[in-house]
């Protein structure tokens, strides 16, 4: 519990869930999705009780699904690809109704965003409704993926904090220019 409060925290610190579409990571997931030949890229954060899709490329409609029994929210417990070459007789993934029902999941592999402090916040993942399998190099090409997904997160962080830091700045120096022509006048 510590460490998924630990987690919640440094999800929070990125001010990210339920922001708008964003070009950035909407050109991630489209071109995850033609590498790997793969009908379905996302980029996810695991949230408390949803994971909530950040950009998605093939699958239209759907902004986030509950935590439980999401595939993502196994995902961020590895360092390393999680990956289901045939959800049909993968033992994990036999309850997971996207396997069971009409979406008919079968492959999935997600590399985790992980933080510079240790924690993962979700994935860069790519599906398919067939089996499939990937190679190594194709595992590296997709944790080097998510890489500069978490990147592109932590410049907008360190943009962001360094935004409000000027404003401080700037209200505190209005202040002192404030009482400084108090003085002045008086």
């Amino acid at each position: 519990m510590v460490i998924e409060n630990a987690r919640m925290k440094a999800l929070q610190r990125y001010d990210i869930l339920d922001t708008p579409a964003d070009g950035s990571f909407d050109r991630i997931t489209a071109l995850a999705s033609k590498m790997f030949n793969m009908p379905i890229a996302l980029i996810t954060l695991v949230d408390h009780d949803r994971i909530w899709f950040k950009s998605k490329s093939g699958l239209e409609g759907v902004e986030q699904i509950d935590r439980v029994p999401g595939l993502c929210a196994s995902a961020i417990f590895s360092k390393e690809v999680y990956l289901v070459e045939n959800a049909l007789e993968d033992p994990r993934t036999l309850a997971n109704p996207l396997i069971s029902s009409d979406f008919g999941l079968r492959f999935y592999a997600a590399a985790p965003l992980q933080t510079h402090d240790g924690h993962n916040l979700g994935t860069l993942c790519i599906i398919d409704r067939n089996q499939r399998y990937i190679n190594r190099e194709q595992m590296e090409m997709l944790q080097e993926m998510a890489a500069i997904v978490m990147d592109e997160m932590e410049l907008r962080l360190a943009a962001r904090t360094a935004i409000e830091n000027s404003e401080k700045q700037i209200s505190e120096l209005k202040r002192e220019n404030e009482a400084l022509r108090g003085r002045l006048s008086s």
